[in-house]
This record gives C-alpha cells, structure tokens and sequence, in this order.
C-alpha cells in the first residue's frame, strides 16, 4: 500500500528530478504501460507536474485492461465500460529524456488502486512478483529482447529492400540506423547489433541483457525510439507479427539466462550441453510449458499467422542447440565464454505480447520447475520439417483459443498471475479472436498492421 510518508517522498524525489529535467530542457514526461493486447498506452504531464504524479499517481480508466488491439472492449466488460479508475505511478528510476524527441522524457508506470494497493491486474507487478519469488530460490535471471520491425519509405513500399543480411541494404540505410543507435546508447540502452533481416524492409535490432523489468522497461523505450527516429527520416514503422502476407514476420524473440550466485545454471554442468541440473529442469519445464507460455509470448490472431515452419520462428514444440526452427534454442556460445554467455532463446515471441507478462512468466516458469530434477527429452538436431512427419514434433498451438486453453491448464501460470490479470488476459485475448476469426488476413492486416 502507498502510505502517506511514501508519498511525501515519492513527491519529493519527483521535484528533485523535474528540476533536473526542466535544466535539461525537457518540458513533458510520457508515462506508458501496455495492455493485455500488447498495445503501449500513455498519458503525458508537463514536467513541473511529476512530483504528483509520482505521490498520488495519474488517473486511467480501468477498463483499458479490457481493450483489444482495435480499441473494442470485450463484451463481458461493456457494461462496467465508464466506471473505475487507476492509478499510474511514474517508476522515477526509469525516467529517461527522449534523445530523438527534444523536450521529452520517458517513464514506465506501476499500477495502483485509487485506494494505494497495488493493481491486481498491473503485468509490470506481475513481473515484479515473480522476480521477487526466484529471487527467495536463489535464482536471479538475466534477460534481452532481439527486435523486429518493418519500415517502410512515403511511397509505403519497403524501405532498404534487397538481400537478408546484404551490405547494400546497410549503406541504403545507415544514416537511419546510425542516429537510431546513437540515440539509444544516449538514453543508456547498450547496442549489441542492428542488421538488416529476412524480409524486405526488414530491420533488427539486439540490445544488452538485464534484469527482467528492465527488459521489459528497456524494449518499451527501444520500440517508442525506432518509431520516433522513423518519424524523424520520413518513415512508417510497424511491429506487428506479420507486416505482409507470405513474408517472414516480426519476432520480439527473448533471451534468458538464469543464475545461483555467481553460477549459470545453462553452462559447466553434467546435463545436455553443459546445463546443469537446475538448469536440465528449468529447461524441461519452459518446454513443457511453451504451449501455454504462447498464449502469452504470441498472443494475437497475426502471431499465430507468423508461427510458420521454415521462416525460423520457432513453430515447433521441441527444443534444440543453435536450432533456429526450434521453440526453445539453447545457445552455449562459442568454446572459452560458454559460463558468461549460456542462455536460452525464447523464439515463439512477437511484439503482441505485453513483454511485462512474458519475463513475468518465464521468471515463474523458472522459479517452479528449479528443483523438481525434470530431464529434458532427446533435442532435435535438425530442421523439423525434413524429418518423417510421423517424427517431427508437434506445432505449437494454431489458434489463438486453443494456446488460450493450454494456458488455462498450466496449473504454475495459472497460479503465478491470479485470477484478475489472468481473466482479464483471458477475456480480450478470446474476444479478439472471435471479432477477427471470420475476416481475410489482408483486412486483418489493414486493421492492425500500423497499431503495433
């Protein structure tokens, strides 16, 4: 609960940073969250108010946790539609001045009830939940977000079209790209690599590992920057699971490592690869889970379009080392760095995902299967489709109602997000669906290609 003498220092620490910003030139300060249709919502404040909103928060309606990536509210909430109130508070340690937009700066909000609980349906307190319950395991986890993105020129076509991974696309682009990085290394974001990628206009872009909420904090803060640096060069921006029909989609793949101490838990040990016993079953138990966790990591009507064998996005249930075609990638690193570098990558994921409950859940995922000694079953070696298809492990779930009902069986995420966040999820996850399960994918696409 936010206690009276919390907020007097809430106030005080927000007047101490708006000065700071006001010095700095910033005049407004955009709090965001996401929803659970993986839309980032915001409500702005002039800098000077930002002593209040860290103390008593900003107003937003409570039904937005019931909206759909086309702004419709689930029928079941509809009636209680005007009614009810949250409280976004500003996380000041997040606040961070937009390096690509003067005058502005950027903050992630926590969720709290008009009465100061916390918001039992807040996803960034979700994940704090969860990271708080590995920690009193031993366990701390690591984690990043490899972006995707289609831009597109004022004429709408590709912008940088040509080979996957082609230099001529580099040089096409690398003004756009240069300020890009240059921007975010300004606002504390570490680039590890931005290429050109399998699609034509498409783009990735791989950023440093850190906590899990501040991966989701920093993924946040990376997508606003991309789309403001587009704006900046004449650019349209989409993240959206597919873009184009027949075309690789975009991916939001997440790495993982999870650690006891000083010690990876995904290296130097007797199991698989190297990963030790904690680690054979952290691993077997996400696996087991992946059906369930898609509901979460893929969860829109385009994700499930993008789940397609032979474009490396993971449609397969099985896992495999450096196997891109695989749902869980087991990635050792190179001979010397294995004990820093070990982790996992997380490949069914997509910017529909609210990223807040993707690290919160893998993070439950980990802390629940740490100690129960699961093995994993024989990895696949190979890509999938080549072998005998009476072989080839199963598809993760097809539509979004059916990965909907695998989460609802998965008794550890069940129990890890609560009845309110997890209804609430339930609830637009399956009226998106139903509104768009009789619909062309080209008006699927004209629909939502530009929300994400």
């Amino acid at each position: 609960m936010v206690a009276n003498e919390g907020r007097a220092s809430a106030a005080d620490a927000g007047r101490r940073l708006a000065e700071r910003l006001r010095a700095d030139g910033v005049d407004m300060v955009a709090l965001s969250w996401v929803d659970n249709a993986g839309v980032t919502r915001a409500k702005t404040v002039p800098v000077q108010r930002l002593p209040q909103a860290a103390a008593w928060g900003v107003g937003f309606a409570a039904v937005r946790d019931y909206y759909g990536v086309d702004d419709t509210v689930a029928e079941d909430r509809r009636a209680e539609a005007p009614v009810g109130d949250v409280r976004l508070h500003p996380d000041l340690a997040t606040v961070t001045p937009f390096a690509a937009r003067s005058g502005w700066a950027w903050a992630a909000v926590d969720r709290f009830t008009q009465e100061g609980e916390p918001f039992a349906g807040d996803q960034r307190l979700f994940a704090r939940r969860m990271v708080r319950r590995a920690a009193e395991q031993g366990l701390t986890l690591q984690m990043a977000f490899e972006l995707e993105w289609f831009v597109a020129g004022p004429d709408g076509r590709p912008a940088g079209p040509g080979s996957a991974y082609a230099m001529a696309r580099v040089l096409e682009l690398a003004d756009y790209a240069r300020e890009l990085v240059v921007c975010l290394e300004a606002q504390g974001v570490p680039v590890e690599q931005f290429h050109p990628e399998s699609a034509s206009g498409q783009l990735e872009l791989a950023v440093g590992h850190t906590d899990p909420i501040a991966a989701a904090d920093r993924i946040l803060l990376v997508r606003d920057t991309v789309r403001a640096v587009s704006q900046r060069h004449g650019l349209s921006v989409s993240f959206a699971p597919v873009h184009t029909v027949g075309q690789a989609g975009n991916g939001l793949h997440l790495h993982v490592s999870v650690w006891n101490g000083e010690t990876n838990l995904f290296a130097g040990g007797s199991g698989p690869h190297g990963v030790t016993p904690a680690g054979e079953s952290i691993l077997a138990g996400l696996l087991a889970c992946l059906p369930a966790l898609s509901a979460l990591t893929a969860p829109g009507v385009l994700s499930r379009l993008r789940l397609v064998p032979r474009r490396w996005a993971g449609a397969r249930h099985c896992w495999g080392r450096e196997n891109r075609e695989a749902g869980l990638r087991l990635i050792t690193g190179a001979t010397g760095e294995q004990r820093d570098a070990a982790n996992i990558e997380l490949k069914p994921c997509d910017s529909a995902a609210n990223p807040y409950l993707v690290v919160g859940a893998v993070t439950a995922l980990a802390a629940a299967y740490a100690e129960r000694g699961l093995r994993l079953p024989p990895e696949v070696t190979r890509d999938p489709e080549t072998m005998p298809e009476e072989l080839r492990p199963p598809l993760l779930p097809g539509t979004v109602s059916a990965a909907v009902d695998h989460l609802l069986d998965c008794a550890e995420l069940v129990e890890a997000m609560g009845p309110a966040l997890l209804g609430a999820f339930v609830s637009v996850r399956r009226a998106e669906a139903a509104r768009f399960a009789d619909l062309p994918v080209e008006e699927i696409l004209d629909r939502v290609r530009w929300t994400y």
